[in-house]
């Protein structure tokens, strides 16, 4: 009887550690394909690649929201979904489609992002708009320190100043119609 028992209090641990080994993924690792829509947005792969939440519209017009990996490193990070804690304290959305650094010219979204609720405490969203904040030529540090001193004269500096870099001009096309010249 006491060896059915063990026998039995085995099959269970077994159970149980197969149930968990396949609800985490393959090898305990996240995938960003199978997270659901509400822990996509600031989540890291096991390969260290950013997920990103994207909206896809099915052959019968329905809107869908799936999970995909992007192709952006997240600086060493791997196999991490973002605690809610930061998502408030940063000021950014779960629900989040895609990713870009338009939130950055935002006051209020700039002074989340540099409060030391969130730059001090959440390196990965931090590192996040870090390299976004840079591939448009802006020093994270430096629109952090403009935006804490006064946010309007601040966010008007950081678009006029050189903090950010410009963005093309286009220049008006000026046509010159030449007088019509008469055959005779």
């Amino acid at each position: 009887m006491a060896s059915s028992l063990s026998f039995d209090a085995f099959a269970v641990i077994l159970a149980l550690a197969l149930a968990v080994c396949c609800v985490t993924g393959t090898l305990g690792g996240i995938v960003c394909e199978n997270l659901d829509h509400d822990s996509c947005a600031f989540a890291v792969s096991s390969s260290g690649k950013r997920c990103v939440l994207e909206k896809q519209v099915k052959r019968s017009g329905e809107e869908a929201y799936t999970c995909g990996q992007s192709g952006i490193e997240a600086g060493g990070l791997r196999d991490y979904i973002e605690t809610d804690q930061c998502i408030g304290s940063c000021g950014v959305d779960r629900r989040t489609l895609g990713i870009a650094s338009d939130a950055l010219l935002e006051p209020r979204f700039a002074q989340q992002l540099c409060s030391s609720k969130c730059y001090g405490s959440c390196p990965n969203i931090v590192d996040l708009y870090f390299n976004l904040a840079a591939g448009e030529g802006v020093f994270l540090p430096k629109l952090c320190e403009v935006a804490r001193q006064d946010t309007r004269r601040g966010m008007a500096e950081i678009r006029s100043s050189g903090i950010v870099a410009p963005g093309p001009t286009i220049h008006p096309v000026k046509f010159t119609v030449a007088p019509a010249m008469s055959p005779y």
